[in-house]
């Protein structure tokens, strides 16, 4: 059966993606002309077409899924702000889970992506109609050899950061920039039980990049009580519970106003304040799991 129950919700979130990337690509067509208020109304209706994607979405797992999701916090959200939000990562779950969780709750999420996602089937042309930036990562050896890339990461951010002002929008950031496994851990040697080292990079950036626009950060701790799931695990109705922690606060002014790509003491607070943050969150992963086993 659960083979069964797989397929028949796979189909599901297919033929909803299948139904509602038509519309977004007929607006990235029309995004093209060059009028500037034309290109804020594909915006606005990219938004809502992507918003209603994730609406369908939660239709079929509350309908199809036996998954309870628990989650404290959520009356703390608000789609007024631009916030930055952070979450621990652990499976390809998470993101169904924060989006089905804070859909119209939040601004409509945009993730900092890998240049080469552009070339996924269909959803890379969605990702580019609903102007989700393309990062291309530069490693320290092809900055060594050629100088020139420094600090091309942070124009990047910039100029994507500058599409964002005309309406609230919630910046989305795995900042482990990996999924968790017990391998990774050992390797990492993490200080942390439940959580991989994070980075301050692709947070540092954006904040500097947008500055005052941000007004609050929203940090999302993910708890499956039965273990990280696979995607199948999820589709298949093998989860019967997840745990979401919400925590939203006003940002650090100190952070706000420093400058990531050029200050080296900047880059130390804000790598310190991600380390409170994922003390925090380590100590309620802690929590949760005490309590799972009490």
């Amino acid at each position: 059966m659960k083979h069964i129950r797989a397929l028949v919700n796979l189909l599901a979130l297919v033929i909803n993606t299948l139904i509602w990337c038509w519309p977004l690509f007929a607006i990235s067509l029309i995004k093209l002309i060059p009028f500037k208020p034309l290109q804020s109304a594909c915006t606005r209706s990219a938004t809502w077409v992507a918003e209603a994607w994730i609406f369908c979405n939660s239709l079929w797992m509350r309908a199809l899924l036996p998954t309870k999701f628990n989650a404290i916090g959520l009356e703390t959200l608000t789609k007024d702000n631009w916030v930055l939000v952070t979450a621990n990562h652990q499976s390809w779950v998470d993101i169904l889970t924060v989006q089905h969780l804070c859909n119209k709750r939040l601004p409509f999420f945009k993730f900092f992506l890998k240049q080469s996602l552009i070339w996924v089937p269909v959803l890379g042309l969605c990702w580019k109609a609903l102007d989700f930036p393309f990062m291309k990562r530069y490693t320290r050896a092809q900055i060594k050899r050629n100088p020139a890339l420094k600090g091309k990461d942070f124009e990047t951010t910039k100029k994507a950061c500058e599409r964002f002002k005309h309406a609230p929008i919630a910046v989305f950031n795995f900042v482990e920039g990996t999924r968790f496994t017990q391998d990774k851990h050992s390797k990492q040697n993490s200080q942390y039980k439940y959580l991989l080292k994070p980075k301050a990079g692709g947070v540092g950036y954006v904040i500097s990049a947008m500055g005052d626009m941000l007004t609050h950060w929203v940090d999302i701790t993910i708890h499956y009580p039965a273990g990280a799931p696979s995607f199948y695990d999820f589709i298949s109705g093998q989860v019967p519970q997840i745990n979401v922690n919400i925590e939203t606060h006003p940002i650090d002014d100190a952070l706000l106003q420093g400058n990531y790509q050029e200050d080296p003491q900047h880059r130390v607070k804000m790598q310190a304040h991600i380390t409170d943050l994922w003390k925090a969150k380590d100590q309620t992963l802690a929590s949760l799991n005490n309590e799972q086993t009490s």
